[in-house]
């Protein structure tokens, strides 16, 4: 999974075509002397006087504007795996900087002896798909020595000497008809036929075709990695769920489809969402936002709004969240759901219900005054989910359970996280598992009252089971 010294430096300039770096910057004097120093706001200053903007060094690099800002002003920049992640982002050949370790060897060169080091490796996966996002949404080249090294090249089998459009349509189908699986079912139902259909149609990539065939498979492919992606993310998978992700992220570049590499990015947003690195998961909702703006869709820069909405409010930043909010129902009332792309019509009125429901749920915990707002959303979306959006559902009913226990009413609280756990309790999904938990908190806080420990109870059979 980690990409050597040597990778880094053959995988720079020359494979960064797209890149808003002019391919001789780096060989300058004056720019190859603040690298050697490591003066990080030198190089961003001539990067500046090259014309690459703030915006531009902020998405290559996985930093905020902010961030950039202030090193332009002056802040230096120290942390090892900080300077690794912007020479990478920027493209810049590692022994430029004096960086000679690959990533293995620099956790554990800067790591600690106290346990941090999962955290940190961590971390730097996090940076790192973050700065081939930035790469694939920037415009760079992205089938360079990169590419391959996010998972394994699946197993080989003899390939169709010629495809043509109607095995595309059946890659299509099968990727249709497993996503249902997994909404009704959960991604533990799924997730291995998904990676054996996704066997057979990568090798279609050998097969000789029509340039309009090759670049619909390649967008059947991506939205197949996609799905791959989020049935790892489902059943706990992380490495697996990033490394589908970013060929997701590849192949819908290739394939020219603006609005799937927005849909990959927030499915990868929702990832770090998921697991409470918010400032992580905000970087990407803003790279998929720049590719829906380019795309043109209403429907998915409503999608886009909506999670950055959620990432403020597990930051705490109630203003920004809320705003947000009101964006994303602005673009979703503009937006042509009729002719909107495939992967973007999920988000209908009903998910707008749950997204407004699932933020002001986040900001409830920390101020009960939005369980008012949470409480109406969240029974609308519940009421217009289906069966056959059972996961879906059970996450809004768990959310639905935590606001009435916040608001004081148990025993409707209690009735409607019991019905959680029934939904729950059919389906395949560690998601499912992890966002039940603030309804337990809730409900352990609650003991003192039958209902509530009813449900506590109930809630530790579903864990240990």
């Amino acid at each position: 999974m980690d990409a050597s010294a040597g990778d880094s430096v053959s995988g720079g300039t020359d494979a960064r075509q797209g890149s808003p770096v002019p391919p001789d910057a780096w060989e300058q004097p004056e720019m190859r002397s603040a690298l050697a120093a490591r003066e990080v706001s030198a190089v961003y200053r001539l990067l500046r006087k090259h014309g690459v903007s703030q915006r531009q060094i902020a998405a290559m690099t996985g930093q905020s504007q902010s961030e950039v800002s202030e090193i332009l002003k002056g802040r230096q920049v120290m942390a090892y795996d900080v300077l690794t992640r912007i020479a990478d982002g920027l493209g810049v050949p590692r022994g430029y900087m004096g960086l000679a370790y690959d990533e293995t060897t620099a956790i554990r060169v800067v790591g600690s002896s106290d346990g941090r080091q999962a955290e940190e490796d961590e971390s730097v996966k996090r940076r790192r798909f973050l700065a081939h996002a930035a790469q694939v949404t920037m415009g760079a080249a992205v089938f360079g020595s990169e590419s391959g090294t996010w998972s394994s090249a699946p197993a080989r089998t003899p390939a169709p000497g010629r495809i043509g459009t109607t095995d595309v349509r059946q890659v299509e189908a099968a990727t249709r008809a497993l996503r249902a699986l997994d909404y009704q079912y959960g991604g533990g139902f799924c997730r291995d036929a998904v990676v054996a259909q996704l066997s057979w149609g990568q090798q279609m990539l050998e097969s000789t075709a029509t340039e309009a065939v090759k670049q619909r498979l390649f967008v059947a492919l991506a939205d197949l990695h996609s799905l791959a992606g989020w049935t790892s993310f489902d059943t706990g998978l992380m490495d697996s769920a990033r490394g589908h992700f970013a060929n997701a992220l590849d192949l819908a570049k290739q394939g020219d489809s603006h609005p799937l590499v927005a849909n990959v990015l927030y499915r990868m947003g929702r990832v770090y969402l998921h697991n409470d690195a918010p400032n992580d998961a905000l970087k990407l909702f803003q790279l998929g936002q720049i590719a829906a703006q380019e795309s043109g869709s209403e429907l998915a820069v409503a999608v886009l709004c909506a999670n950055e909405a959620w990432a403020y409010a597990m930051m705490g930043n109630e203003e920004q969240a809320t705003k947000l909010l009101g964006r994303s129902k602005d673009e979703f009332a503009r937006a042509d759901i009729a002719n909107a792309e495939s992967w973007v019509k999920f988000f209908n009125e009903t998910d707008v219900y749950a997204m407004t429901g699932t933020v002001h749920t986040v900001l409830a915990q920390k101020n009960p005054e939005h369980t008012k707002y949470a409480i109406p959303a969240l029974t609308r979306a519940v009421d217009s989910y289906t069966d056959d959006m059972a996961r879906s559902k059970t996450f809004m009913l768990s959310a639905l359970a935590t606001n009435h226990l916040l608001d004081g009413d148990l025993d409707h609280g209690a009735k409607v996280g019991s019905k959680a756990i029934d939904y729950a309790e059919s389906i395949k999904s560690e998601r499912v598992k992890d966002r039940l938990r603030p309804l337990q908190v809730e409900a352990e806080r609650r003991r003192n009252n039958g209902d509530a420990r009813d449900l506590a109870d109930r809630l530790k059979i579903f864990y240990a089971a």
